[in-house]
């Protein structure tokens, strides 16, 4: 029996790479913590430290969200949400913390006749086309 699996549809990151430089002693600190068995490895220590510091700014945080009106999560435009925007008559102001998704059947001509501001703190996921389409509207 042969297996057949289909992938309906690409799995997207979870999470966004970044690079940091840190001290030799910092770095060595981290190190000896992961030695001693406090972290499993350095990327568990950086994610921790990382979430503690957002832990502690969580109040200023939340009133930030709401005065600046973000999306927070994942929040995906569909071509049927921009033909419908369009349709409407309606330009977009897209603000997003956490990740943008602008589906692949999205055409630029589309994108860029419907969104009038983009703004995403994290991660935006369009097609290249797109993307530069919407260079001057990002925020």
């Amino acid at each position: 029996m042969t297996n057949k699996v289909q992938e309906l549809r690409p799995r997207q990151a979870e999470s966004e790479k970044i690079t940091i430089n840190l001290g030799y002693v910092d770095l060595g600190q981290v190190d000896l913590l992961v030695r001693e068995g406090f972290y499993s490895n350095r990327t568990d220590f950086i994610r921790t430290a990382i979430r503690n510091q957002i832990d502690r700014h969580d109040e200023a945080l939340k009133k930030s969200l709401a005065r600046h009106q973000m999306d927070l999560g994942l929040r995906r435009y569909s071509r049927a949400d921009l033909e419908a925007a369009q349709k409407a008559g309606e330009m977009l102001h897209i603000q997003v913390l956490g990740m943008a998704v602008i589906a692949e059947d999205v055409s630029a001509e589309l994108a860029r006749s419907t969104i009038a501001s983009l703004q995403v703190l994290g991660a935006l996921q369009a097609g290249p086309a797109v993307k530069a389409a919407l260079a001057d509207r990002i925020l």
